[in-house]
């Protein structure tokens, strides 16, 4: 996944100075389409590159978001498969929701992500090649945001003079197994088990830059229905992000990405695999206001160093509507 964030109200930016910071801060901050209108199979997931996670946002403001986004290359599909040298292509189309509140004085997010998924390719599984064609519903994902300091839960009026300095966040993400899935395949878009991924991040402003850094571990249930019959397990996949956001007068904002991820060893029946995780990925994010209500993000990433053969490329858009808390 990856919500799309820019300019939340250009009726304040009509009446507000036309100075970097102040347009930086006008930049509202949503949970991850960069992360989401691509994070089908759920194992991208896991992989995300998500700016601007932890920022302010005025309270009682909505979003609706529609995104799309194309990957080709090593994808480990479903998050617990031991397959390796995935040659697969996916169509990812989401839709979701997502909410500005107020946790006892903190400004929080909840956000619900629905994505579906076409996917194509091939990879191999304990030496022999499977092939795969399929198109579903991957599993859908819930979060609950909190930004601990640094952010306090503004209304609309309020927020037009807040400035940020150094923000800390944390926030939790269920993956829940309702996905499309076939036990009698070994590629599938759903996983068929819970996953849970709490993440800490801090966000730092300086001029007309922020910087950002996070730490998230992904833990996952046991599937116990996988490839007909067999158990499956995964070891935790631990992710750290780092981005150089840059903020445009005018409400286009565009960031450095790179993430590294380790960790996610799976165990079939009981026999490790020798499938651990130790990933880099680079990539660039473009988002700019349409209108009061509207708009756009644009996002590439590519993966530069993978272990274990999932480096895949990745090309996104989203669209991201607006209303509600004064808006």
């Amino acid at each position: 996944m990856n919500l799309a964030r820019a300019d939340p109200a250009p009726a304040l930016a009509a009446s507000a100075p036309a100075d970097p910071r102040r347009a930086r801060l006008r930049l509202l901050p949503l949970a991850a389409l960069a992360a989401v209108a691509g994070a089908s199979p759920v194992a991208l997931r896991a992989q995300e590159i998500e700016p601007r996670a932890h920022s302010n946002a005025p309270v009682g403001v909505n979003f609706f978001i529609g995104g799309y986004a194309y990957t080709r290359g090593g994808i480990a599909t479903g998050d617990t498969l031991p397959i390796t040298n995935p040659h697969l292509h996916t169509s990812n189309a989401v839709v979701a929701f997502a909410h500005v509140l107020d946790l006892w004085g903190m400004s929080a997010k909840f956000d619900a992500v629905v994505p579906y998924t076409w996917l194509s390719g091939s990879a191999d599984y304990q030496g022999a090649q499977v092939q795969r064609i399929v198109n579903g519903f991957a599993d859908p994902a819930f979060r609950l945001s909190v930004n601990l300091y640094g952010a306090p839960a503004l209304s609309l009026p309020e927020f037009a003079s807040y400035r940020q300095d150094l923000i800390i966040g944390a926030s939790l993400r269920v993956f829940a197994p309702w996905g499309q899935y076939d036990a009698s395949r070994l590629i599938n878009i759903g996983t068929n088990r819970w996953a849970f991924k709490p993440e800490i991040g801090i966000s730092k402003a300086i001029d007309a830059w922020t910087f950002e850094f996070t730490a998230a571990a992904t833990l996952y249930a046991e599937n116990n229905d996988f490839y007909r019959g067999n158990t499956v397990s995964r070891d935790p996949l631990c992710s750290f992000q780092g981005h150089a956001i840059y903020s445009f007068a005018n409400g286009v904002w565009g960031s450095f990405d790179a993430t590294y991820f380790t960790g996610g060893r799976t165990t079939v029946n009981g026999a490790l695999s020798d499938d651990l995780q130790q990933n880099w990925r680079l990539g660039g994010t473009l988002a700019f206001p349409v209108d009061r209500q509207n708009s756009v993000k644009l996002y590439a990433s590519s993966g530069v160093s993978a272990r274990t053969g999932n480096s895949y490329d990745l090309l996104g858009l989203v669209w991201q509507y607006r209303w509600g808390g004064g808006i």
